[in-house]
């Protein structure tokens, strides 16, 4: 065996310099896009809300800032539960995979061959004579080959492998971040709408009372038949408004089953108290150039086009020539019993060029078709950039007029109770009519209305400034585990 073990040992220089001479890699060199100076959102002439913290971290699990133990419990049972989060991980697996295949081509490959064949000699292409031996032939050994990769091709192919690797991660960060997004506002969702009902429960339990305060005065002759009328046409009209509430929450209870990964059948979501979710106080704000960095959605977009500038490189590199090493170590005798002796060794080395002549314009079509999707790669990370800065905008915005909309509704809810209370008592002393008693109600019923959705708003309007944030995450390395 030492006399093998020398053979396959020279055999490592050439291929030591053919990994010296893939040097070069066609296609340009990816840097990622430069981060945008713009230092705000808002529009001119638009103020951002009071109660921000710009440039303040988020915490990872932003929705703790709610201070409810039930989303806790909820969320949890999602991340452990959803499917569509299942799916976006398998995804990163297999896309880490194939970019681990990739990489593979990079390297030398090493075989073992063995093999049994019937040979037939012809003495006369030696230039002897004689009759043609048959015999059997048998050989057993390792085989080596080496792309030199003159061009890069496979460099490139790795690069774009890796950088659709990156853009599954950052997909798996992006359904992480919709379904925890999702469950708070489904959980905001049945809050205010659990809030709305119980306010209307009241309003109707206000109109039954008034009903039978108006059967009383007709009893006593303060008033006539209108007045009993009228009372029972408001209780009939605000019962109907119990049936859509009781249907939009059955549909957000659903949808929150959904998420956790069951069927309404077997979960049934917690009853959220809109009270006890707490407003965060000061909600962070990252500028723009950290938001570039932080959102999924942005950083996929940055991953594809990073894929698309290496498959320039791919292209590219198919209309350079390319070298090929090859090599192998036998062992051959015609006798199997011979087989493993040291005389019995064989081996070859060598190397085949392929380069590309005429293809038809084939080549050239693909790598201006890949610079397309390059182009094309380029305008929709600048796109999803520009999307997420009005979004941005939008919800600061919306923030803003939460703010003033909850101290107009606190006004107008302590406005109509108190003109409430002076139409029961005028409308008992008999100075007033039960439409003017109908009238204060159906305002007040309104401004108690308002209020609670106006807290639902803030609520849910929160949450969304921090999905549109990246929901606290920044490198790519903390994505879910899978």
């Amino acid at each position: 065996m030492p006399a093998l073990l020398r053979r396959a040992l020279r055999t490592l220089p050439p291929l030591a310099l053919a990994a010296g001479l893939a040097a070069c890699t066609a296609g340009p060199d990816f840097h990622a896009p430069a981060a945008p100076a713009q230092q705000g959102y808002a529009a001119p002439g638009e103020a951002d809300p009071a109660a921000l913290a710009v440039g303040a971290k988020i915490d990872a699990d932003w929705w703790r800032l709610y201070r409810s133990d039930a989303l806790d419990r909820v969320l949890k049972t999602a991340l452990a539960g959803n499917r569509s989060l299942a799916a976006a991980r398998a995804s990163l697996r297999r896309a880490d995979s194939l970019a681990a295949a990739a990489a593979g081509a990079e390297l030398p490959r090493i075989d073992a061959t063995a093999g049994a064949e019937r040979e037939k000699l012809n003495m006369a292409a030696y230039g002897l004579s004689g009759a043609n031996p048959v015999f059997n032939l048998y050989q057993v050994g390792p085989t080596v080959s080496y792309d030199l990769d003159l061009s890069g091709r496979n460099r490139r192919a790795a690069e774009e492998a890796r950088a659709q690797a990156d853009e599954q991660g950052y997909q798996l960060r992006a359904a992480y971040l919709s379904l925890t997004g999702n469950v708070v506002l489904r959980a905001v969702e049945i809050a205010g709408l659990q809030a709305q009902i119980t306010t209307v429960e009241g309003i109707v339990a206000d109109d039954e009372r008034n009903l039978a305060l108006a059967r009383a005065a007709k009893a006593a002759g303060s008033v006539g038949r209108g007045d009993v009328l009228h009372a029972a046409s408001q209780l009939a009209g605000d019962r109907t408004l119990l049936p859509p509430l009781h249907q939009r929450l059955a549909v957000a209870r659903h949808a929150l089953a959904l998420l956790a990964g069951h069927s309404p059948a077997e979960w049934r979501a917690p009853a959220f108290a809109l009270d006890a979710l707490a407003l965060p106080a000061d909600l962070p704000l990252s500028l723009p150039s950290a938001l570039v960095r932080q959102r999924p959605d942005i950083l996929a977009a940055e991953a594809r086009l990073h894929a698309a500038s290496a498959a320039i490189g791919v292209a590219r590199a198919e209309r350079y020539p390319d070298i090929t090493l090859s090599g192998s170590l036998l062992l051959q005798s015609v006798k199997p019993d011979q087989l493993f002796r040291m005389a019995s060794g064989a081996g070859d080395i060598g190397g085949g060029l392929l380069a590309p002549l005429f293809h038809g314009g084939i080549l050239a079509a693909n790598e201006q078709a890949a610079r397309a999707a390059f182009e094309a790669s380029r305008a929709d990370y600048e796109q999803t950039v520009l999307a997420a800065f009005t979004q941005v905008a939008d919800i600061l915005q919306a923030l803003n007029h939460d703010a003033e909309e909850s101290a107009d509704q606190a006004v107008a809810v302590a406005a109509a109770d108190a003109s409430l209370k002076v139409a029961r008592l005028s409308y008992s002393a008999g100075n007033a009519g039960i439409l003017q008693v109908l009238d204060a109600e159906r305002q007040d019923q309104q401004a108690r209305l308002g209020a609670v959705r106006a807290r639902a708003a803030r609520l849910s309007d929160s949450a969304q400034l921090f999905l549109a944030m990246g929901g606290g995450w920044t490198a790519p390395s903390q994505a879910p585990a899978s």
